[in-house]
């Protein structure tokens, strides 16, 4: 974990202060309402977890929203730590991997086994998923999607106007930001936040050593590939496409990045597939507005995420609420509704992709092949790859050495070896 707070942390946690006083003051309507702490306030995200109240609500249970921005989350678990330790439990909270089974390990997590039993979910979420959501046994969280972060966001119409192509390999994509720069416009959109920066590297270490070296430097942290001469390479090509950002890039929010592909300001943006929810909820659409292509060199593999529904250990009055939201979550039909809107994929095996754009549709194939062909590799960047303080290590050393703290690539590996061992 990060030993000095930020100014962001700081706000969440005076926003949880808040939430906390909210949570008790309202007890006597609990039993009849979802308190939910999440990160998704973005449009296309606030769109989508709008499904969810409005299934709830025919349900008659209403909902009380505990929305914190930022999109990597980390503001949002600095205030969940907060509620958790003064035992305020919601009803639920977003997370992300190993984060779920932190607090399932310090035993506040709730049991959905009976409704995961009478749902079906143990055949119909991905093995993947369920190494995330059961702890010993028992359902402790409710996957909402599958997201996957190896993606380009590309406006057809400024790619239309350089003339440019789907690229193949890496030296293609650089060519393609080229073409870009030479018509005036901004090549690559990106936020200059650590966990932006450290989700693009992830798909670029993956196009750089191939997705078994993925899997051994950033799912199994083996030592020697982290040290490794490729490792280098992928920082040299880290260093490479960073130079195609505009100046104003520190700080920026992804959805304000993503907003410039929309509107035609960048060309491309590489980002995990909830940035296609700010396409559609500007009704836009794909191999007409834009178009969505696999980072080049991490075809057939899926670099995923997922967000959960951490369920806590609420009291009896409260439990209604919360298995209404487990099995509305988990429902096909939310399923298909939430991910339609929200840019991602179903967590469940068993949803028709028939509602689904042709983003979708090749977003929920290429998860099929990946699990099939055991290239489904958790990202460092957003939790799956390695617990908390590993992925905040890494994030670290990346954010650093884009932002030229770190000065060379060698350094870079140096740094990033001794981090990770720090973490562990």
């Amino acid at each position: 974990m990060r030993k000095l707070m930020t100014s962001t942390a700081m706000a969440a946690l005076a926003l949880s202060g808040l939430a906390m006083t909210g949570l008790t003051t309202t007890a006597a309507a609990a039993d009849k309402e979802v308190q939910m702490l999440h990160w998704w306030t973005s449009g296309g995200e606030a769109a989508a977890l709008n499904v969810l109240k409005q299934d709830l609500a025919k349900e008659g249970f209403g909902w009380k929203d505990v929305p914190v921005a930022g999109g990597g989350g980390d503001a949002a678990m600095t205030a969940l730590k907060a509620m958790v330790a003064a035992g305020n439990y919601p009803t639920a909270s977003q997370m992300l991997g190993y984060t779920v089974l932190d607090y399932a390990q310090a035993g506040v997590m709730g049991d959905l086994t009976e409704t995961a039993k009478k749902e079906g979910w143990d055949k119909s979420v991905p093995a993947a998923l369920q190494k995330f959501s059961v702890y010993e046994g028992k359902w402790v969280a409710a996957p909402v999607n599958v997201h996957s972060v190896n993606w380009l966001w590309i406006n057809k119409a400024v790619m239309d106007k350089i003339g440019g192509k789907q690229p193949k390999t890496f030296d293609d994509l650089i060519a393609l930001l080229d073409k870009a720069k030479a018509a005036g416009v901004t090549p690559l959109a990106l936020g200059g936040q650590s966990w932006q920066e450290a989700t693009m590297f992830d798909s670029i270490v993956e196009s750089t050593g191939g997705p078994e070296f993925y899997k051994k430097a950033f799912n199994d942290l083996d030592e020697a590939s982290l040290k490794s001469d490729t490792m280098k390479k992928s920082f040299d090509n880290l260093a490479r496409i960073v130079k195609y950002v505009d100046p104003n890039y520190s700080g920026r929010d992804w959805n304000l990045a993503t907003a410039m592909v929309i509107k035609g300001e960048a060309l491309v943006q590489v980002m995990g597939d909830w940035a296609k929810g700010e396409f559609v909820a500007a009704k836009k659409k794909p191999d007409t507005d834009f178009l969505c292509y696999r980072f080049p060199g991490t075809e057939g593999s899926v670099i995923y995420n997922s967000d959960m529904f951490g369920m806590f250990n609420v009291p009896a009055d409260r439990k209604a609420a919360q298995v209404a939201l487990a099995t509305a979550t988990l429902s096909k039909s939310f399923q298909s509704a939430f991910n339609v809107v929200k840019g991602s994929v179903p967590a469940r095996t068993d949803v028709p992709d028939t509602a689904f754009d042709a983003c979708g549709k090749k977003g929920i194939a290429d998860l099929k092949a990946a699990n099939e062909k055991g290239t489904l590799f958790g990202s460092l960047a957003q939790g799956y790859g390695a617990p908390p303080a590993i992925a905040n290590a890494y994030k670290d050393v990346v954010s650093k050495f884009v932002h030229g703290q770190i000065k060379t690539s060698e350094e870079a590996v140096t740094q990033l070896v001794q981090a990770i061992d720090d973490a562990r």
